[in-house]
């Protein structure tokens, strides 16, 4: 009987089990295992007063990754999770001035809005924008984004070598701030467009301008998941579980080796569970040889000076009052060069940050679901969890500097120290050791960065990868693409299962 093992059930682990479940012949048996007491990994939520807020990833998109997984196994999506698709992508304030802008759904409304506030040539600049950035996007789709890792050559092919325009098109060698320059004037839009560079955790000043294609993936649809986020989690571990995977709670404490293959897990109790193969879904820096007993391969640990983006984050259950939030707000700092200068190089939260705000009650039509607003409200941080923990004085300074950022943008948030929770990059360390608490991994900077994640295969005959830290990269759909594909590279390996 074959018992295959999966370490982690966030979007990953989850996806992984999805697809491996479904293709499981009798007797054989597929085992999830989670040391949280719920599914999701990053998808997390916190509880202040009667509220469970969402903590982690808030925007949902590329839902055909989803539709494609379930339908693959046998299932239909929106049997496990509702979604709703938002008119409103997300709305934007700049340091100092009241008077939001919204990015829509609608391509031809967001066109006459940035001519409205930014003038003629942005709008113009953003039509151009939108077509490049969709043509990026369908170039890397099937060559690079849903399928195995390729070396910069192997992508190549796949592409083609008589379609160089088409590579030359994706900008690999221009920074993507340098390349929205050549679409925007105003320097608030390339503040607007490079803030999707910290969607997989990096600066827009060191990203490729590659990334463009981030803003196409929110055109074509941004989602909300009925009962927040940590919905999706549960309802794709409802499936796997419906698909016969055995799900349990309990913490690997290490992995046990013998002639170039997996053979046990270790967990925290002591308990040992043998394996015939294993999926990996948890950050790869945590595969230090401390983490094995027994000959194990090096795998790419991630040096600090090359960790992602962490954050700063204060979940809040409070009144607010002065704007009207959608469920996506930014408020932007005045010096955005800065704050990455300060985050990259300073190694410090930067002191004028960048905000975001999801606003969890909210939707297309700003109205609160109730008396109270629950948001998480993020800045981005260095990845230093691993280093030092901030102390209550220390984080002061950019509570103050979050708070007084959207004060000035007319938004006030009536929180107390019993409506607050704060998260840090080493609380992120500890849900997910070895990451110093980078939530995504590898910094995409650099032309060179996407090929440097490793892919699903390892030289542990039996061992595979998958989650924010491989390849395809971060985010809720990318992570879950990842899972995927472990599996599917776990079935070619050893026959279906």
């Amino acid at each position: 009987m074959t018992h295959t093992i999966i370490i982690g059930a966030g979007m990953a682990g989850l996806s992984a089990a999805i697809t491996l479940g479904a293709k499981a012949k009798p007797g054989e048996r597929i085992t999830l295992i989670e040391k949280q007491p719920a599914p999701g990994g990053k998808m997390r939520t916190v509880s202040i007063g009667n509220h469970a807020i969402d903590a982690g990833p808030t925007v949902f998109t590329m839902h055909w990754v989803f539709t494609s997984l379930f339908a693959e196994a046998g299932l239909r999506f929106e049997d496990y999770v509702q979604v709703q698709q938002a008119r409103t992508l997300a709305r934007h304030f700049w340091d100092g001035d009241t008077h939001p802008f919204d990015l829509h759904a609608d391509e031809k409304k967001t066109v006459a809005q940035i001519k409205d506030y930014f003038g003629a040539q942005n709008a113009e600049g953003y039509r151009r924008f939108s077509a490049d950035s969709k043509a990026i996007f369908e170039t890397l789709k099937d060559t690079f984004i849903a399928a195995p890792r390729p070396s910069p050559v192997e992508l190549t092919r796949r592409i083609g070598f008589l379609k160089l325009p088409t590579l030359l098109a994706l900008r690999p060698f221009s920074t993507l701030w340098d390349a929205l320059g050549d679409y925007f004037p105003d320097p608030r839009l390339r503040q607007l467009f490079g803030r999707y560079a910290t969607y997989v955790g990096s600066s827009p000043f060191a990203a490729p301008a590659t990334l463009m294609l981030i803003a196409h993936v929110e055109q074509a649809g941004v989602w909300t998941v009925d009962g927040g986020m940590h919905a999706l989690a549960k309802g794709m571990e409802k499936a796997a579980h419906d698909l016969g995977v055995s799900i349990r709670r309990g913490h690997v404490q290490s992995v046990v080796t013998r002639n170039g293959r997996a053979s046990q897990l270790v967990l925290s109790e002591g308990e040992t569970i043998a394996a015939d193969r294993i999926v990996y879904a948890g950050d790869v820096s945590h595969l230090t040889p401390a983490f094995f007993d027994g000959a194990a391969p090096k795998f790419p640990i991630v040096p600090f000076k090359d960790r992602a983006l962490s954050a700063i984050t204060f979940n809040v259950s409070a009144p607010t009052s002065g704007q009207a939030l959608h469920r996506h707000n930014v408020f932007f700092s005045k010096d955005y060069p800065a704050e990455f200068d300060a985050i990259f190089k300073q190694h410090t939260a930067p002191h004028q940050p960048t905000v975001y705000v999801c606003a969890q009650s909210r939707g297309d039509d700003c109205a609160a679901a109730g008396e109270t607003d629950q948001l998480l409200c993020l800045i981005n941080a260095p990845a230093f969890g691993d280093a030092k923990r901030l102390s209550k004085e220390e984080l002061a300074p950019w509570e103050e500097a979050t708070f007084s950022l959207l004060a000035r943008c007319g938004l006030t948030v009536e929180r107390t120290s019993q409506n607050t929770h704060i998260t840090q990059p080493a609380d992120f360390e500890a849900l997910f050791p070895g990451s110093g608490g980078a939530l995504y991994g590898r910094a995409s900077h650099g032309w060179l960065a996407s090929f440097s994640r490793p892919g699903a295969r390892t030289k542990l005959k039996n061992f595979y990868l998958a989650g924010g830290s491989v390849h395809p990269g971060a985010g809720v759909p990318m992570a879950t693409l990842s899972g995927q594909l472990a599996a599917q590279q776990m079935m070619q390996d050893h026959g279906s299962i």
